[in-house]
């Protein structure tokens, strides 16, 4: 008897996990775009049920879709689906399953993307905001998170991490002896960053007047959050979470007077724009930032094209003046 497609499914989530060591998330992820595409075909759960015709009519189903808000899925979302069905489809054809094969399979076109960054007066108003605020001095609590809110705009500027890098930093992973620390990053692949002398100077002052025992770089300094203990034995108490980052970065771009929407995202993307912008190639900074792919940095090419605008001007037709 074959096998239906949720038992392949099953033993394909187990392959990402065990041979293609992918995180939790991307795990979670798949078995989610996955799971719906299972739940499509309904009663025809078989490999050879996958036909080039039930996949154009899943992606017309797809486009449709609509949340409980009204609102139909995203396109980069619907590729989403088509991405885990790819990837699920060619570790079929690996075990010789037959079903569609995967190339069959193309993507919807997505537009260029729109890079949000931050430069010259903003970024330095957001990044000096922690110090405006005015806290009493006497108390600890409201001096640890002013440090803290400092040190972690520092860190984002200075390093390009992306919020959930800097949210699971541990104290010992941050060497600030030297200026350079190894972050593991998505994938499980890991890549170097490089500390500014202002992230260093802040983290050192942040981690000097903390009294806790926690080994987290970044914690919760409110008393109605800060103490919730954990059941592992390793550490008694949470980092701060990847949300209470996003809410303190959109603070302090609120009280900078910034008006469009800003996230940790929008740093990561001003250190990548500082870097092309100072000169850096796109091959460094697609290792900096830790993408696998050059395309994935091309976004940045907004800047490279601004520049080649500059030496157009500055170089073209000067005999005709």
């Amino acid at each position: 008897m074959s096998k239906t497609l949720e038992t392949y499914l099953t033993e394909y989530l187990e392959h990402l996990e065990i041979e293609k060591n992918r995180s939790p998330k991307t795990l979670e992820n798949y078995s989610f775009y996955l799971r719906r595409f299972l739940e499509y075909l309904e009663e025809k759960k078989t490999p050879v049920a996958i036909t080039h015709e039930a996949v154009r009519k899943y992606r017309l189903w797809l486009n449709r879709l609509v949340d409980v808000h009204g609102d139909p899925l995203k396109k980069n979302t619907q590729n989403y689906h088509l991405i885990a069905l790819r990837s699920f489809l060619k570790y079929l054809a690996k075990r010789d399953v037959v079903t569609l094969a995967a190339e069959k399979i193309e993507l919807m076109k997505m537009p260029d993307r729109d890079v949000s960054f931050l430069d010259g007066s903003d970024l330095n108003k957001m990044l000096e905001a922690p110090l405006e605020v005015k806290n009493d001095s006497k108390n600890l609590n409201s001096v640890l998170q002013t440090y803290r809110d400092k040190a972690m705009l520092e860190l984002l500027f200075s390093t390009g991490l992306r919020v959930s890098e800097l949210a699971n930093l541990r104290q010992e992973d941050v060497n600030l002896k030297r200026d350079e620390f190894s972050i593991e990053g998505k994938g499980g692949k890991r890549r170097v960053v490089f500390l500014s002398e202002q992230a260093k100077h802040w983290i050192k002052k942040y981690v000097s007047i903390r009294k806790d025992m926690n080994p987290y770089l970044y914690i919760s300094h409110d008393k109605r959050t800060g103490r919730k203990k954990k059941s592992s034995k390793e550490s008694q108490y949470d980092p701060l979470t990847t949300r209470s980052v996003q809410r303190i970065v959109k603070k302090y771009a609120k009280m900078a007077g910034i008006t469009k929407p800003v996230s940790p995202h929008t740093l990561r993307h001003s250190y990548a724009t500082d870097l092309l912008q100072n000169g850096a190639d796109i091959r460094s900074v697609q290792a900096m930032l830790g993408h696998s792919s050059i395309t994935t940095t091309q976004i940045y090419t907004h800047v490279t094209d601004k520049e080649l605008g500059n030496i157009h001007k500055k170089f073209h037709g000067k005999k005709r003046d």
